[in-house]
């Protein structure tokens, strides 16, 4: 049955909106020529975007003569203010945007390990607050927050989980009293960076990939077809909880160390340093572990595989590679400390990449958080190797192009779609 004339203006009306969204100021000429729709049709969308106060003129096109045809138009962007949050155990971060995602104000608050949950939850508040005042956001439509934890898939809420403040579980409720007309969506922290990566990262030609996240912890997300996979409980990708061989005990149900957290987490990785003779930072957390990595790196070198003795051999690479080097067989006996440690390290992420390899044959696995993203195609290369000589199933290693900055691109990510949803929903538009 052929759509009803209302039905089609509104369909109409949200392709010519998500146009303006991915390319910028458009000509209604330009518009026509993108969606393929008739002139009088074009100039009737736009008539009714710019009457609901979505669109507007800013500007001309040098292309065209000054008229009624040169006119550049562009989505409001200050109809909605976003909030995207980055929760993590020492603190937050925040930062406000406009509708289309530009980011308008940005802030980091530590929060100490000894503070109550009341006040750390009204810093966390206060924070945004400011924020968004600094931002010019009278009011705020969305906030999409990013924290560690497993995501209730009947509630939505953030689900207790043991060695998280207690302050996570009572922010999205503080935030949702203290802005009353905001939408407060959580998101565990992993599936965010995936959908970053995804979109804007080093993930974004795969429909099918799986994100290990390296960092402060180790976790996974799982995208198939196109889909983040949550799992029945929401526990999709809690890798951190895997029992792997080498680390002298068990996970439990409430702790995961013994689980692949104790060969890959930061913690693991700086003892792992330790070992091989590597400086160490003062502290040992996400960016520490990345620290140390990004010196082990440029001392082996970024331009080849680690050889014993400290020579690098040739890399080749393949048409559409994305800067993944195929090396040769790794030799760890009698190199450096830093190509020992590299090599270790590799060894370590493979046996958990391995175990997800198996089980869903993504065909793609992305070393995110700041761990991934400081080893860079070194150590995706080295855990590449080392999953071609443990699976039969072809996987390609990449590194995160995004780090640890890819759960607040998510949490923005996931805010503005949420609200362009809403606010860009297909309706009559007389």
């Amino acid at each position: 049955m052929p759509a009803s004339p209302s039905t089609a203006r509104a369909i109409n009306d949200r392709q010519a909106l998500r146009l303006l969204q991915h390319e910028g100021p458009l000509t209604a000429g330009q518009l026509k020529q993108l969606t393929g729709l008739s002139r009088p049709t074009v100039a009737d969308l736009v008539e009714r975007l710019t009457a609901a106060g979505l669109i507007t003129v800013v500007g001309e096109s040098g292309e065209q003569r000054r008229g009624p045809n040169a006119r550049l138009y562009g989505i409001v962007t200050d109809r909605a203010h976003l909030a995207a949050l980055d929760v993590r155990t020492e603190g937050v971060f925040v930062l406000v945007s406009d509708l289309v995602g530009r980011v308008l104000a940005e802030a980091s608050v530590p929060i100490g390990g000894d503070t109550g949950t009341g006040p750390a939850v009204e810093q966390a508040v206060a924070a945004v607050e400011r924020t968004a005042k600094e931002a010019g956001a009278d009011r705020l439509h969305t906030v999409g927050i990013g924290a560690p934890g497993l995501i209730d898939p009947a509630t939505g809420d953030l689900r207790d989980s043991g060695g998280l403040p207690a302050w996570h579980r009572s922010l999205a409720a503080a935030l949702q009293e203290r802005l009353p007309g905001a939408r407060v969506t959580v998101e565990n922290e992993t599936n965010l960076a995936a959908l970053a990566e995804q979109r804007e990262g080093a993930a974004r030609d795969r429909d099918t990939f799986v994100l290990l996240w390296l960092g402060h912890g180790v976790g996974a997300a799982v995208v198939l077809d196109g889909t983040l996979r949550r799992g029945a409980s929401g526990g999709t990708g809690e890798i951190g909880f895997l029992p792997v061989p080498g680390t002298g005990s068990l996970p439990s149900a409430t702790d995961c160390d013994g689980g692949f957290h104790s060969l890959a987490g930061a913690a693991a990785i700086g003892s792992l340093a330790a070992e091989c003779g590597l400086p160490l930072p003062a502290t040992i957390d996400g960016p520490g572990a990345a620290a140390v990595i990004r010196g082990a790196v440029a001392e082996a070198g970024d331009s080849g595989a680690v050889h014993p003795g400290g020579p690098l051999v040739g890399v080749t690479r393949r048409s559409g590679d994305s800067g993944t080097a195929h090396r040769g067989a790794a030799h760890p006996d009698g190199e450096r400390p830093a190509g020992r440690f590299l090599h270790a390290l590799a060894d370590r992420i493979a046996i958990g990449a391995a175990s997800v390899v198996a089980v869903l044959d993504p065909g793609c696995v992305v070393l995110g958080g700041e761990v991934g993203q400081a080893g860079g195609p070194l150590l995706a290369g080295l855990v590449e190797e080392r999953l071609r000589r443990m699976s039969p199933l072809l996987t390609e290693v990449r590194a995160s192009t995004l780090g640890g900055t890819a759960v607040l691109r998510g949490a923005l990510l996931t805010a503005r779609d949420r609200a362009q949803d809403e606010l860009f929903a297909p309706r009559d538009r007389n």
